[in-house]
């Protein structure tokens, strides 16, 4: 079981990134999948989530700027990053979970599988 995050890179202040979080080894389209973000010096944050039923979350941050969707056929998840700002620079890390309740999407500590991680910098 794995999820391989990528499409991270370095991006101009109001630029965009599709980041990709590619799973293998579990039957994604039962999961939960989340996305992350951790900045220098700062805990882990939620970014966004996406349950099996395509209903989504997102953090407040990032309202209106970033989507996320998922492609149950290819076992991919993405997220579409627009509008970037220099504090959005972080790693990100996609993760996953079969069984998460509702009040644990927020929280990483309701997923169980995670991705390495990708890191996004946003210069000024």
């Amino acid at each position: 079981v794995q999820l391989q995050a990528s499409g991270g890179g370095l991006v101009q202040a109001g630029g965009s990134l599709r980041l990709s979080c590619a799973a293998s080894g579990l039957t994604f389209r039962s999961y939960t999948l989340a996305w992350f973000r951790q900045a220098p010096g700062k805990e882990r944050e939620f970014v966004s989530a996406i349950r099996p039923s395509a209903h989504t979350y997102f953090a407040d941050s990032v309202k209106g700027r970033f989507t996320i969707s998922r492609d149950n056929a290819e076992s991919t998840g993405y997220l579409q990053m627009n509008s970037l700002k220099p504090e959005d620079t972080a790693v990100y890390y996609c993760a996953a979970s079969a069984r998460i309740i509702l009040s644990n999407i927020y929280n990483a500590e309701g997923y169980n599988l995670w991705g390495q991680g990708t890191l996004v910098t946003v210069s000024s």
